[in-house]
């Protein structure tokens, strides 16, 4: 397991592998969240020395950000709603903890909750299994 409470602040190999570990984890779930490819953007921001940086996932209608921002809290992933992939300030923000990147099936489950990202899929698919 990553340890995704390990401090990134001043440490090049942790954030070397910290943004290494939620771009893969990031990627899983585009792919458990059946996104078709094209319809979204994986990007990554190392900022300073002193700070982690943040690693996204912008849907088309969902926004994902990975960070350390709320390490006190725990929380470290940012899930939203948003109109397109123009739109950075997007919906209400909804914050669960990094540890869900070890637990995509979930992760999935909550941004799924938030914004009824792959509903339309599943629910057109079903329609014409039907």
């Amino acid at each position: 397991m990553f340890d995704w409470k390990r401090s990134c602040s001043y440490d090049e190999q942790q954030k070397r592998r910290f943004h290494t570990t939620a771009r893969s984890r990031l990627k899983k779930l585009a792919a458990e969240l059946a996104l078709p490819q094209g319809s979204f953007d994986l990007r990554s921001n190392r900022a300073g020395i002193a700070v982690c940086g943040e690693i996204t996932l912008h849907h088309d209608r969902a926004y994902i950000q990975v960070g350390q921002f709320g390490l006190s809290s725990g929380h470290g992933i940012l899930i939203r709603t948003c109109k397109g992939r123009k739109d950075y300030t997007g919906g209400v923000n909804h914050f669960v903890a990094l540890g869900m990147l070890d637990d995509i099936p979930a992760l999935a489950a909550a941004v799924r909750a938030i914004t009824g990202v792959a509903r339309d899929a599943s629910c057109s698919s079903e329609r014409r299994a039907a």
